[in-house]
């Protein structure tokens, strides 16, 4: 299987984070019932079942909110609250869903409270320690970029932080004939006749992987080093593969046809993204709908009284978005901006936008401007999880300026997406080329799996208020 495939694929390290973290978490839930049962009985096989369910329930909170996020850059106090804010979703799902619907599992809240409070103090302790020693330097194999020139300064720009290379330590950048100079500081290039001594240098210097990313490749590269060193052991990858590996996002200007053609990913199961899909949305909608009515009832009477009634305006707004293999369609929002907010024609959004409202700033915030759109998905427009829906306006604009952006529209749009997990609000052409390589990443991996990670880790962006 391609390695840029493998999403979410763990290093030793990260096994060891994640083992770690679930020894913890058990150790706390059974310390729990130890100090309860002090002045409470507490059966053995119960108290395994709820350390079990404690630690499940902990460890998918824990994902919601970004704490496995391996980009994750907090200090200790930020850390704390997501901890804090775990643990308060866990208790709610363990207590109003588990435990209300078999009640004879709970052994009692205050083992629910003791085991909350020692996993705050020992999850806090042992993810402090764990990146204060940089624990991840055990397994981060050594790689050597084959090119100094403007595509291997791509891998220098975009990985600088130690955060960005927690899988890899880059040995060097080896100059190619045909690269063109001046991209990578002389400091990081190495200088050795790689057409008779690649081989040998790779043995020497312990080097796992080789990254093939030099400017021009036509009789450049030599080919028998190159499969030596692929029949030692000796990883040899594309730059274009190497960045989706490392970054979960395709760099679109790398991209040729021929890399789209052949590289794994891109398959649809068209009968399951067309039936069975929207089935599945459409449930998982109505279900959302009859949970958060109150809440949109609330907004739009909100909308109502900030400005709807002196307007005279609809608490909701249609706007034409462009959807699936080009068409478009209605999408479905709480109005967040004033009634004559496009009387000068159709403007990208930006932060601190003067066009929003009082009420219209919190709801963009927290993404509830977007959950009419449950009709929308209902209706078979969107998807919970796709790319999200632009307007034709700038499509047509985007189309011409960024190349294959037009393939996001190969799958239904989503009410969120990859690219709204990995990549901050933006309103520029150039965002939405950076957008479009996480689309991009996501449509040729889709899985059901993935799309749940998304929809998990969603709540990180309305729990944080990192929506618009």
């Amino acid at each position: 299987m391609n390695k840029a495939v493998r999403f979410g694929k763990n290093t030793l390290a990260d096994k060891l984070f994640l083992l770690g973290e679930t020894l913890l978490l058990l150790v706390s839930s059974f310390a729990a019932s130890y100090l309860y049962s002090l002045y409470q009985p507490v059966d053995q096989e119960m108290a395994a079942i709820n350390a079990v369910l404690f630690t499940g329930c902990v460890m998918l909170c824990a994902l919601s909110v970004g704490l496995y996020d391996q980009k994750l850059r907090e200090d200790t106090g930020g850390v704390l609250k997501r901890v804090v804010i775990t643990l308060l979703l866990s208790g709610i799902l363990l207590e109003l869903v588990i435990f209300s619907i078999v009640p004879s599992l709970h052994l009692g809240l205050s083992y629910s409270l003791i085991a909350a409070f020692l996993s705050m103090l020992t999850l806090t302790s042992f993810r402090m320690l764990f990146h204060y020693h940089d624990v991840t330097k055990i397994s981060r194999r050594k790689v050597l970029i084959l090119g100094s020139g403007e595509r291997a300064s791509i891998i220098e720009r975009r990985m600088r932080r130690n955060v960005d290379k927690r899988n890899f330590e880059v040995h060097g950048f080896v100059f190619i004939d045909g690269d063109q100079l001046g991209h990578i500081p002389e400091s990081k290039t190495i200088h050795f006749d790689y057409k008779t001594d690649l081989y040998e240098y790779a043995v020497e210097n312990d080097i796992e992987q080789l990254v093939i990313a030099c400017d021009e490749r036509r009789n450049m590269l030599p080919v028998e080093h190159l499969f030596k060193c692929k029949t030692r052991g000796v990883d040899v990858i594309e730059i274009l593969d190497f960045i989706e590996q490392e970054t979960g996002q395709i760099a679109v200007n790398l991209i040729y046809p021929s890399w789209v053609i052949y590289s794994n990913g891109f398959e649809m199961n068209h009968r399951f993204k067309t039936s069975l899909d929207h089935r599945l949305n459409a449930l998982l909608a109505i279900v959302v709908l009859c949970l958060l009515w109150p809440l949109m009832l609330i907004t739009a009477l909100a909308i109502y009284l900030d400005d709807g009634r002196r307007t005279g305006t609809s608490v909701f707004y249609k706007q034409i978005r462009i959807g699936i293999d080009g068409k478009p369609f209605p999408i479905l929002k709480f109005r967040s901006m004033r009634p004559d907010a496009e009387k000068n024609g159709a403007k990208w959004a930006s932060v601190n936008d003067d066009r929003v409202t009082k009420i219209g700033g919190f709801i963009r915030k927290y993404r509830i401007d977007e959950l009419p759109q449950l009709f929308n998905i209902i209706m078979g427009d969107m998807g919970f999880v796709g790319p999200r829906p632009e307007r034709p306006e700038f499509v047509e604009k985007l189309v011409k300026e960024i190349p294959y952006y037009n393939q996001r529209h190969n799958v239904k749009p989503g009410l969120t997406g990859w690219a709204q997990l990995k990549y901050p609000y933006g309103s520029t052409t150039e965002d939405a080329q950076e957008k479009l390589k996480f689309d991009l990443y996501y449509i040729k991996h889709r899985t059901l799996l993935l799309d749940l990670v998304i929809l998990i880790r969603t709540v990180e962006i309305v729990l944080f208020g990192k929506g618009r």
